[in-house]
């Protein structure tokens, strides 16, 4: 392509993952007329963040992640952020649900399958936070289905992989939703980037990197060089989209709105082992999470996963903390230093001061040995044969660094939208829960940059028809609730049992 070449359209979304993705489909949805182009570094979609086996925690419905209930200093159970999630992940099955009836998406078994949530725990005080957030959870009737036990048999019957080779005095318990769920996003990403080719107005383009991000009167020009033909072009748009994953920091920072300054970025990698042995995956068909260390991150949670992927299972333990400058698997060793900004370093310099134990808690985890992270695992799996485990390298987490008036800085876990005041350009920064309620987002994205389309009556009425009971709703309305996540289970046959 020539060099300069120009070209106008309505949106330009960086970075091919499920975050573009969604938004994307969303937009063409409510109004057909829209020309976008998605433009993403790699040669395919969904390479980095959105890849299965760079998110392995996939499926969030706040079901089983211990840290969503957090317990405060006179003993109660919060669960305010474990009911907005599974609110949240009801809500993104509510649009897969009406893509699937619109023929837009494959089989569902392609991208999501029943899977067990359990949460597992050792020791008097944990199996008493356990209890007491089995007793508040199961009382709302997101979790009304949620059981709890310390009986051996029941957990035997739960956890066939974990219970064998376990010291028969050891105090442990168990919950367990039956009705949690595996989801493959990078499948779902690709469905929906096929979906999206054969709709009019909307391009995916591969091998483009972003150069520039200037403001174009009342939008914006972005600068894209071809990396694999050479050349390069401007894209005109009235709004762009940076889901780029950790590489959204960056082109935030390119674009110069006064919403970016101060945020800076606090890379995480990820390791994790996975066992393919047909035998022993057989033996294991649940999400199992656990208490962190204290220091770790939330995004480190020991849990023990059945994956499906391509129609096979797997088994993926850890997450293992690592660090790397790098905010993309693929990225640059230097795409910390390169971040650092006058209006970013004091923040970042008061989270390095503030988070002594998560800095401790890191390089313990670098030093680990492979004898170590085994260990990590026996606490799970008492008779493993080391010989069925192998150790994988996962994708990179960004977590959000941000100003705070009395700390100076703080390390934020989970997501942020940043939009500029006008609406026009929106990134998102942050992890985890991230894609399992990428549909949320970008609904609020949609709600807050494209205000006047959305209190049309056009709108209205198709996010209606797509959502029939958004996050508010569906956590306050009981019935409701049941008869939509139900109609959803059916059309994602998620009501039908997964073959071994």
């Amino acid at each position: 392509m020539a060099r300069n070449e120009k070209e106008a359209v309505d949106v330009v979304l960086v970075g091919a993952g499920i975050m573009s993705a969604t938004l994307a489909v969303l937009l063409k949805e409510l109004d057909p007329s829209l020309k976008l182009e998605i433009v993403e570094l790699m040669e395919s979609g969904a390479v980095e963040s959105s890849n299965p086996w760079n998110n392995a925690g996939t499926g969030h419905a706040g079901l089983c992640e211990l840290n969503y209930t957090p317990q405060a200093t006179d003993g109660s159970i919060d669960i305010t952020k474990a009911v907005l999630i599974n609110s949240q992940f009801e809500v993104s099955k509510q649009f897969w649900s009406y893509l699937m009836d619109k023929g837009g998406l494959g089989s569902p078994r392609s991208f999501i399958n029943p899977v067990p949530h359990l949460s597992f725990v050792r020791g008097a005080k944990d199996i008493d936070f356990l209890k007491k957030r089995f007793d508040a959870l199961s009382a709302h009737h997101a979790f009304a289905t949620m059981e709890y036990s310390e009986d051996r048999g029941t957990l035997s019957e739960w956890m066939p992989l974990m219970m064998p080779g376990r010291p028969e005095d050891e105090a442990i318990a168990a919950t367990r939703v039956e009705s949690g769920t595996d989801v493959n996003f990078g499948a779902l990403t690709k469905e929906l980037l096929n979906y999206l080719s054969t709709l009019d107005g909307a391009k995916v383009t591969y091998n483009q990197k972003v150069k520039g991000v200037e403001r174009n009167g009342e939008g914006w020009s972005v600068e894209i060089q071809d990396t694999k033909q050479g050349g390069s072009r401007e894209l005109s748009a009235r709004f762009v989209f940076l889901g780029a994953g950790g590489g959204a920091l960056p082109l935030l920072q390119m674009s110069g709105i006064p919403e970016g300054k101060g945020f800076g970025g606090f890379p995480v990698s990820g390791q994790w082992l996975r066992c393919d042995n047909p035998e022993v995956v057989a033996k294991h068909q649940a999400k199992v999470y656990s208490q962190a260390e204290v220091g770790a991150p939330p995004m480190s949670v020991p849990h023990l996963d059945t994956r499906v992927v391509d129609g096979k299972k797997s088994l993926l333990f850890g997450p293992y903390a690592g660090f790397s400058t790098k905010f993309l698997k693929n990225g640059s060793f230097l795409d910390l230093p390169l971040s650092v900004r006058p209006s970013n370093i004091g923040p970042m310099l008061a989270v390095a001061r503030d988070n002594l134990d998560l800095t401790r808690y890191l390089v313990k985890e670098v030093m680990q040995s492979m004898e170590q992270r085994l260990d990590a695992l026996r606490k799970f799996y008492p008779e493993l044969d080391p010989a069925d485990w192998r150790l994988e390298v996962a994708g990179q987490r960004v977590q959000i660094i941000k100003k705070d008036e009395k700390k100076g800085g703080i390390l934020q876990f989970g997501t942020e939208l940043v939009a500029a005041e006008d609406g026009t350009i929106a990134a998102l920064l942050g992890a985890s829960p991230g894609a399992s309620v990428t549909v949320s987002i970008m609904l609020q994205l949609i709600e807050r940059c494209f205000p006047e389309q959305v209190a049309s009556a056009a709108w209205m009425s198709k996010l209606q028809e797509m959502f029939p009971a958004r996050e508010k709703t569906l956590q306050d309305n009981a019935e409701l609730y049941r008869e939509i996540s139900a109609r959803c289970n059916q059309r994602l046959q998620l009501d039908e049992p997964v073959s071994a």
